[in-house]
């Protein structure tokens, strides 16, 4: 069946009359298939299409295998590529299609009436052709640095900011955990001497570049290797990431020259293959809005709603299958023409765990892009330094800007904490950072939820595993209590929306007031920070719109 959509781009090809014409031009078009009929894999012999990584996280997590794991039918692809004489670019399972290359638009007519096609879209033009691009980049004989400063080195201010040294101290440091890395090239991974553990060691475990279809994603760009080095660069005394002994997958998904739809694309298909291989994170620092080909193809703001855009699907599908998908918040926090100051897709995606930038004292940056997504749900949903972030480049390290290197900071620190909880699920780890951001009772439209804090996520997460009993006149519980340091309040799952914590002394004076809003069945604790308090004895009232609770609190 053809649909309307698909009559109305036949029309419209058909009465284009001054195409471009070039030996290799390339018309991209995305076709979706309307079904999976009589496809020779089975949901009950999942080991032929995933790894057993893939299935190991899934049955950690209890997730099923549903159709959306089975690949896409061959023998439709292969009847694409005969009827039109196009080259194959990719393929999406979770969305049932195949992107191809044609060098004339006007074969596309060839498919018209074909009963196993539900739809097709133009998504992209490319005046030189895409695929089997030479490589101009030769690996770079590399040294080994030595150095005897302290351990972080100029990494020390984006660390601390969140906590994040707590992970790494308690000997978490994303060890047999696999992060895929979406980007435009990762140049300086051969030449940087910050990245040779990284590759000594043998934990770049794939890598592929969907834009030019091979496996070499060293070159085109220098931009995923500065942002993989706030993760994997392990440089002790100079430059340590935030998950410095993680696996990677790195992903080549951009195109430089142009953006096109067809790049939302490969990131679906990027996804795929970081499920397949099993793939824990995915961290993608790009975002997009306006496209510059086809015409009119570029994202309204009412699109970008966590849900319509194809990489905004591709996310939340990552996130079902068990995957933690951090996103940038995009750099648009000045007004871009035709744009304005909105976030960027993926990260409106309902499930990515969105990323804003600060500077090194937990202010929002000028550039940071603003949510909430056209939902109004708050995006981005924490934020890291991404004002003069330390970042490697091609033999040594430099300052940049942009949440392109706040989001991985995240992404690798949000990788050590699974390590410490490998029983925890994707939705309980997104939570515990912004249940434990610096703004959780009151976020900001740029800075979301506020700045992670990776001692009070460990916390949470290992209290969450031992709730504490609860009664109707018990609905909070504080401990410890005595206290030295911070306490953590947890709350009866019974005692959903917002919860009202004052805190005063004896006399009566208010210390602090905080208001967090709590989800049904899952309110795992939150931090009281108190650990400045003089000892003494203190009031803490708990009020929520059905119930009010009075404890006394002893500080030591």
């Amino acid at each position: 069946m053809i649909l309307r959509k698909v009559k109305w781009l036949f029309v419209l090809l058909a009465s284009m009359q001054s195409l471009v014409t070039s030996a290799q031009q390339q018309y991209a078009f995305q076709i979706t298939f309307s079904d999976k009929n009589n496809t020779p894999y089975s949901l009950s012999t999942p080991s032929v299409y995933l790894s057993p990584r893939a299935l190991a996280r899934r049955t950690v997590q209890g997730i099923a295998i549903d159709s959306t794991d089975l690949p896409v039918n061959a023998a439709y692809v292969d009847s694409v590529i005969t009827l039109t004489g196009g080259v194959f670019h990719e393929t999406s399972k979770w969305l049932n299609m195949c992107m191809i290359l044609l060098s004339d638009s006007s074969q596309i007519l060839t498919l018209a009436g074909k009963p196993y096609i539900k739809d097709i879209a133009l998504v992209g033009y490319y005046g030189s052709g895409l695929h089997h691009r030479s490589s101009n980049t030769t690996p770079v004989a590399r040294t080994t640095a030595t150095c005897d400063l302290s351990y972080y080195g100029n990494t020390c201010p984006q660390t601390v900011l969140v906590n994040g040294n707590y992970l790494h101290d308690r000997g978490y440091n994303g060890e047999g955990k696999l992060i895929a890395v979406f980007d435009a090239g990762f140049i300086d991974v051969q030449t940087n001497p910050g990245f040779d553990s990284l590759l000594a060691s043998g934990r770049i475990v794939d890598t592929f570049d969907f834009v030019w279809h091979d496996s070499n994603v060293f070159r085109q760009d220098d931009h995923g290797g500065m942002v993989l080095s706030t993760m994997a660069g392990y440089w002790p005394g100079t430059y340590v990431g935030s998950a410095p002994k993680a696996s990677y997958a790195l992903y080549l998904t951009e195109y430089d020259s142009s953006d096109e739809p067809l790049e939302l694309d490969n990131m679906l298909c990027a996804a795929e293959r970081a499920d397949s291989i099993g793939a824990d994170v995915i961290t993608e620092s790009l975002g997009y809005d306006i496209f510059d080909y086809p015409p009119g193809a570029g994202q309204v703001f009412s699109q970008l709603d966590g849900k319509t855009t194809i990489a905004a699907q591709a996310a939340n599908i990552a996130t079902k299958k068990g995957m933690l998908f951090v996103a940038t918040a995009g750099n648009d926090g000045t007004p871009v023409p035709g744009w304005g100051t909105h976030i960027l897709t993926p990260g409106d995606a309902d499930s990515a765990l969105t990323i804003g930038s600060t500077d090194n004292t937990g202010a929002v940056s000028a550039f940071s892009g603003y949510g909430p997504n056209a939902a109004g749900q708050i995006k981005p949903d924490v934020s890291a330094m991404g004002s003069s972030a330390l970042v490697l480049t091609s033999t040594y390290f430099t300052s940049a800007n942009g949440t392109s290197f706040s989001t991985p900071q995240v992404a690798g620190w949000a990788t050590c904490l699974w390590q410490e909880n490998p029983t925890a699920t994707t939705g309980q780890i997104r939570q515990a950072i912004i249940k434990c951001a610096s703004q959780y009772g009151s976020p900001g439209s740029q800075i979301g939820y506020g700045v992670p804090n990776f001692e009070c996520t460990s916390q949470l997460l290992n209290v969450r595993d031992t709730p504490p009993p609860f009664t109707a006149e018990k609905w909070v519980i504080a401990t410890p209590n005595p206290f030295t340091n911070d306490i953590l309040l947890s709350v009866s799952p019974n005692a959903p929306g917002n919860v009202d914590f004052q805190l005063t002394d004896m006399a009566g004076r208010l210390i602090s007031a905080e208001l967090f809003y709590l989800f049904k069945g899952y309110n795992s604790p939150v931090i009281l920070p108190v650990r400045a308090l003089p000892a003494g004895i203190y009031i803490l009232k708990a009020t929520s719109a059905t119930q009010q609770q009075v404890l006394k609190l002893e500080k030591r």
